[in-house]
């Protein structure tokens, strides 16, 4: 299979630490209201590309990148996303991921707790309209958390990940 990429855009600072190059995913059932890419819920949206032409594209950039959309972990094809994490941490990039499942979710879930070593930072939980706080580093809301994948909160941004 591929994965469903909306939007790779190198070089941008909102998606985490530092310049990183976003990768935008298809697919969510969050549907969280407020959400600021609604159309990113589509599962069938974007275009069809392999990992090792996103991973060749991230690479080029040489940023770290993050994984966002939709939500990365609704992927239909979870094995062709965890090949692309590998390949662009075996070039020395770390990488971030957005979900809108918690990490206990996450834990909880065999295929997707076996994901979790991959990331060096996981952002979790759904966007809550009601508790939007702009002044929160890299997360819509403060029932979010940046999460290691040892479970460990991030607080302090000082060595970007």
């Amino acid at each position: 299979m591929s994965l469903r990429v909306l939007q790779i855009v190198p070089g941008t600072s909102v998606d985490g630490p530092g310049l990183r190059t976003s990768v935008y995913l298809a697919g969510c059932c969050h549907r969280c209201q407020g959400c600021h890419n609604p159309s990113s819920w589509d599962f069938a949206s974007g275009r069809e590309m392999k990992a090792e032409e996103v991973a060749e594209i991230v690479i080029s950039h040489g940023f770290n990148m993050t994984l966002t959309g939709g939500d990365p972990l609704m992927h239909p094809d979870l094995d062709e996303l965890e090949k692309l994490v590998r390949l662009v941490r075996a070039s020395g990039l770390k990488t971030w991921v957005y979900t809108g499942f918690t990490y206990e979710q996450l834990t909880a879930h065999a295929e997707l707790r076996s994901l979790l070593p991959l990331f060096d930072a996981i952002v979790d939980g759904p966007f809550i309209e009601s508790r939007r706080s702009p002044s929160l580093p890299f997360r819509g809301s403060d029932n979010q958390r940046i999460i290691r994948p040892d479970g460990l909160v991030i607080t302090e941004f000082d060595n970007p990940l």
